[in-house]
């Protein structure tokens, strides 16, 4: 009986368990470091200023002079800022929550980091119909340390990495929902017309209704740009995905004209896209146009006939603003000792050291203690994730796998469009918005090993999957499908990578440690 519960169950125990693990590496300790951590100092603050002043406002004096209390030097002057507000103002949710202390500043991520652990452990358990690879996947990410790190920092990359993911998600469910109802309604047509089952249906083929599911990715993905700009890439990748799988099911399904029915389906959505996605943004930057006080928003009025003049003022001041944003965006060429080239961004080259402090000798017993926080990935899983990421495009140009390459998309989207902005001051932490796919990426792969083709679990034709998409189809499964070797393997890589993790976690918690012991981590020259 207790069996048959704990089965029944096994979904939901498992988003716990691995919710639980993610929770415990984000919020244990996490109001240490006292001080700001990297660009804390312009993110937390910022937030700040949107609480108290409605706007963000310039700061002068020290920079941790916030951390220790002191908010005196914020001033009513408008402040130039570079990336749009939602992350910030999900920051200054915490600190209304919690008061301006590094719990309550840091306290958003944190959540959203452990949520966003939680949605990729049940994707992976739809994608690949297992409950044990949605664990996987889940136990990854939760000791991912470029996601732990960034989860534990108030800067916006977690914020971008969350809607992102939950846009995807979202995604995915429209496509089982759509598709569902477009292989039913198939049926239905065939059988209306006295067709046998399987027979090509003429014309572009049934309707779905409306997609609700789509719509509320598209408000998650305009959420994303809202938080970072590079959001967009995603977003419109992403959406292409969606016509691309329109076009696998409407293939599935029989239709005849399924190209052009599933672009007349598209049609629509780009329609709401360009609706939504501007209407998201500017709702976004409210508070900018509710303060007289902020950055440039008297600019249209002090400029008279500059600008798009067929616009309103505000919009005019607005449009003005981001213009200086992306002439800073695109000119941003600074020396810093941690840039790093996007090419070697996915074996985590040159990570970015978020603090380095010396501790106190009783912190660690040694006779010198530091306190580290790097946003280093997690070695075994980035490592092994580009192998999987080479296979994964094997399969994709050679099978036509389309769930291959539904999860290299993902990994693709955020880190191509970097490579022709190398020459700009850009950092390897950029890649948490990857790791989740990354993730999912690896996890395939590994699936791929504990159930290889040769025992009949990942069928190419399975019946309501499009021809070659690889999809595994659980009920041809054949019993011994798990190969036993695959499976001690997979295992022994997940052991693997867990205990790396309590290894690493020192440098992504910021723990005091020896300083001997710091430098053993450091198994790169470039991560010095």
């Amino acid at each position: 009986m207790i069996v048959e519960t704990l089965w029944r169950w096994r979904v939901a125990l498992m988003a716990v368990g691995v919710g639980l693990l993610a929770a415990m590496m984000r919020f244990v300790g996490l109001g240490y470091p006292t001080t700001l951590v990297f660009d804390e100092v312009f993110y937390a603050r910022g937030a700040y200023s949107l609480v108290t002043l409605g706007f963000e406002g310039d700061w002068g004096g020290d920079n941790q002079d916030f951390a220790a209390g002191d908010y005196s030097e914020l001033s009513t002057e408008g402040d130039y800022v570079v990336h749009p507000l939602v992350g910030k103002m999900l920051i200054g949710l915490g600190i209304q929550l919690f008061g301006p202390t590094p719990f309550g500043w840091r306290f958003m991520g944190a959540l959203l980091g452990t949520v966003t652990v939680v949605i990729v452990a049940l994707l992976a358990r739809h994608l690949l119909r297992s409950t044990v690879f949605g664990a996987v996947a889940g136990l990854l990410l939760a000791v991912e340390g470029v996601h732990v790190v960034l989860s534990r920092s108030a800067l916006l990359d977690i914020y971008l990495t969350f809607f992102v993911v939950a846009g995807f998600a979202l995604l995915i469910v429209d496509r089982a929902h759509a598709r569902s109802r477009l292989l039913a309604s198939a049926d239905a047509l065939r059988t209306q017309a006295g067709l046998p089952p399987g027979a090509t249906l003429p014309g572009l083929g049934p309707r779905t209704g409306v997609r609700w599911w789509r719509l509320a990715a598209i408000v998650a993905l305009s959420l994303s740009v809202s938080v970072k700009w590079s959001g967009l890439w995603f977003m419109a990748i992403f959406l292409v995905l969606s016509v691309v799988w329109d076009l696998a099911d409407r293939r599935a399904a029989g239709v005849e004209r399924w190209f052009a029915g599933a672009f007349a389906r598209a049609v629509p959505a780009f329609l709401v896209t360009v609706a939504v996605l501007p209407a998201v943004y500017l709702a976004s930057w409210l508070p900018w146009f509710r303060s007289e006080q902020s950055y440039g928003r008297r600019w249209a009025e002090d400029n008279p006939g500059e600008g798009l003049t067929w616009l309103p003022e505000s919009l005019r001041s607005l449009v003005h603003y981001h213009q200086q944003m992306w002439e800073f965006h695109r000119t941003l060429d600074e020396p810093h000792n941690y840039e790093s080239n996007p090419l070697l961004w996915l074996v985590q080259w040159r990570p970015t050291a978020f603090h380095f402090d010396d501790a106190p000798e009783a912190a660690c017993g040694a006779e010198r203690c530091v306190s580290a926080i790097h946003s280093l990935g997690h070695p075994l899983i980035w490592w092994a994730g580009v192998a999987v990421l080479l296979f994964a495009l094997w399969r994709v140009l050679r099978r036509r796998d389309l769930l291959a390459a539904t999860l290299v998309v993902g990994v693709l989207a955020g880190w191509l469009p970097w490579l022709p902005y190398s020459h700009r001051t850009i950092f390897t932490f950029y890649t948490v918005a990857i790791a989740p796919f990354m993730v999912l990426l690896l996890v395939w792969g590994l699936s791929r090993i504990a159930r290889p083709d040769r025992l009949g679990w990942w069928q190419a034709d399975s019946p309501g999957q499009p021809h070659g998409t690889g999809e595994p189809d659980a009920s041809r499964a054949i019993r011994g499908s798990w190969s036993r070797r695959g499976s001690v393997l997979v295992g022994a890589y997940v052991a693997a990578v867990l205990l790396l993790a309590g290894y690493f976690a020192p440098l992504w918690l910021g723990t005091p440690i020896p300083f001997e012991y710091w430098q053993l981590h450091m198994w790169l020259p470039s991560w010095v």
